[in-house]
């Protein structure tokens, strides 16, 4: 793929509703070459999301643009540039590697020598070379996430969009992933759609987070972080005053220890005489963003 700083994808005022359910209401997001972590709880609209930009499901209302394109209107305009790892996404078991690659690379109007170069070339990329051969019914989790990432990668894609891909991985196998999730974002749109902030943490150059269908915060992660500036705070109460606790605060984290737990919380004030501040995570940032109907001024 050239390189191409002039990619941009938006969505204006996007709606998708299922049988009167609102999925997703007046959606506005622009993105640009990076990879953006896509964060919210299951059901929040994460992967409505995902299957209409990724041209599968069609809008109820507002537009997607691709480099200025309606792909509502025009879908081709981006198909022939995306890769797409649904979060159900399924192989044939009785194939292996190399033969399912060669199908998708079919099925994508790839043949001949180009082909096979890309796919020998992928085999490498996520490390399963010398599993090529072997059916992918005997392949890990991790393996076949890493297949299923190599076919998003047949045609070079622009826009890569990766819906919940480490949900059943092993640690070291999320790790792998999101490493190699690095290592091709270069000068293509990213998409990584997850509940899990620990995926996003390390890769995204952007964060949007999404809850019950709208867009609560898109910015820089170190942005994010700045904005709770002297909103975390943590100290050790006992174990009886917790219930208490989170009925007044945003607690984001807890910790048991000899004398007590020690609590982190979210709050635009100090909470207490006793609470010292600490630096804010995105994971402060994210349940910050989608608490609902908590106390205390989470900020």
């Amino acid at each position: 793929m050239d390189p191409n700083n002039s990619l941009v994808i938006e969505t204006n005022n996007l709606s998708k509703a299922y049988k009167g359910v609102q999925a997703l209401k007046d959606f506005n997001l622009k993105l640009t070459p990076g990879i953006l972590g896509l964060l919210g709880p299951n059901g929040a609209g994460k992967s409505t999301l995902m299957r209409m930009l990724a041209t599968i499901t069609t809008p109820s209302g507002g537009s997607i643009l691709w480099n200025g394109k309606d792909v509502v209107k025009d879908p081709e305009a981006l198909r022939s540039v995306l890769g797409y790892l649904p979060q159900d996404f399924g192989v044939y078991p009785n194939l292996s590697a190399q033969e399912f690659l060669e199908y998708m690379a079919a099925i994508k109007g790839m043949s001949g020598k180009k082909a096979q170069q890309k796919i020998s070339d992928l085999l490498d990329l996520v490390n399963l070379r010398q599993a090529a051969r072997r059916p992918l019914g005997g392949y890990s989790g991790g393996m076949r996430q890493r297949v299923g990432i190599a076919q998003a990668l047949l045609n070079d894609p622009q826009l890569l969009i990766v819906d919940e891909p480490t949900v059943g991985l092993d640690p070291e196998e999320r790790v792998r992933f999101r490493n190699l999730l690095s290592d091709l974002s270069g000068e293509r749109i990213v998409i990584l759609s997850t509940h899990i902030v620990s995926d996003v943490e390390s890769t995204a150059t952007d964060i949007a987070i999404i809850h019950k269908g709208h867009l609560k915060v898109h910015a820089r992660p170190e942005q994010l972080l700045k904005q709770m500036d002297d909103s975390v705070w943590e100290w050790t109460v006992n174990s009886e005053a917790l219930p208490r606790l989170k009925e007044q605060f945003l607690v984001t984290g807890t910790l048991r220890r000899m004398d007590g737990v020690e609590v982190r919380v979210v709050s635009g004030i100090k909470p207490c005489s006793e609470a010292q501040p600490v630096m804010p995570n995105l994971e402060d940032v994210y349940l910050a963003a989608v608490a609902q109907n908590h106390k205390g001024g989470a900020g």
